[in-house]
């Protein structure tokens, strides 16, 4: 059994040199290529919101060989299974992860390559991920006083819609979009759809806090338990008045100071049962 991978693009790291431990044919000429150690960021199978990174792996002959995707691959101690054919959320115990390079044709085991990922392509990606991060406290906070119960709080204190409320999150360079659904479940648990009425102003108060945040310029980190693509690890993000930590397995900017502004858009269309609201989050890189 080959052992999990370790990965480096938590630290911002998107170039790395690693030996070829496994090479799995996936059919249509296509090899999927494991390796010791990666800064190549790959989708998620149980969460797949930031995408693969870009790039390629160069052989040691110095060829170059464009990396097609990037998936999770897992093992229970047989056979791997990738993407997603993967049937547990990454760091279940018991369970080795990898990650998977997805190439056309095949390398050789035991081969040393180098990992090139794109690296303006992944600052874009990780500008849009911290981005969401930060929409969603804002949003958090904007909807603390539609609550009627006591519910679960978010990274800052607040009643937690976002994590109550998302059915799917969607990273893409400089932004990223997020759709809630609002149903009896979510009423149920003490919050008031009225809070949605006036989408225009809810939006204004969640972009005049994203603005206070990004002008405080706050230092974010990826703080994490281990060196492999299994262990957990956290975003952790300075702002203004607290010190927010959310879990998350993606990429990110090392500083708000990094991002010019980020906004949102909210729109709402009624939906069976309730009303799904899709929230676009857009970043500017900082000039």
């Amino acid at each position: 059994m080959i052992p999990g991978t370790v990965v480096t693009y938590p630290d911002g790291e998107t170039s790395s040199t690693g030996t070829v431990l496994q090479v799995t044919p996936l059919g249509d000429a296509r090899s999927a290529v494991v390796l010791d150690l990666t800064a190549f960021h790959p989708v998620d199978t149980a969460w797949p919101d930031q995408p693969a990174d870009r790039g390629s792996l160069r052989l040691a002959d110095g060829t170059e060989v464009p990396i097609v995707d990037a998936v999770v691959g897992a093992s229970e101690g047989g056979e791997f299974v990738f993407g997603a054919d993967v049937p547990v959320r990454t760091g279940t115990e018991g369970w080795t992860f990898v990650v998977a390079h997805v190439i056309e044709g095949s390398v050789s085991v035991g081969e040393k390559v180098s990992v090139e990922a794109d690296a303006a392509y992944r600052a874009a990606l990780s500008r849009g991920h911290t981005a969401c991060h930060l929409a969603s406290l804002a949003l958090d906070a904007a909807l603390a006083g539609a609550w009627k119960k006591d519910a679960p709080l978010d990274a800052l204190g607040m009643p937690a819609f976002d994590a109550l409320a998302i059915q799917e999150s969607r990273i893409h360079p400089d932004g990223s979009h997020d759709v809630y659904r609002i149903g009896k479940s979510l009423r149920r648990k003490g919050f008031d759809p009225a809070a949605l009425d006036d989408l225009p102003a809810l939006s204004s108060q969640i972009d005049a806090l994203l603005a206070e945040w990004v002008a405080a310029g706050g230092d974010v980190r990826i703080d994490r338990d281990g060196g492999t693509l299994a262990d957990r690890r956290t975003w952790v993000c300075t702002l203004p008045d607290a010190e927010a930590r959310i879990p998350c397995g993606g990429t990110h900017v090392a500083s708000l100071a990094e991002l010019g502004s980020v906004g949102v858009e909210l729109v709402a269309s009624a939906v069976e049962g309730g009303i799904e609201v899709v929230m676009t989050t857009t970043a500017t890189p900082a000039r």
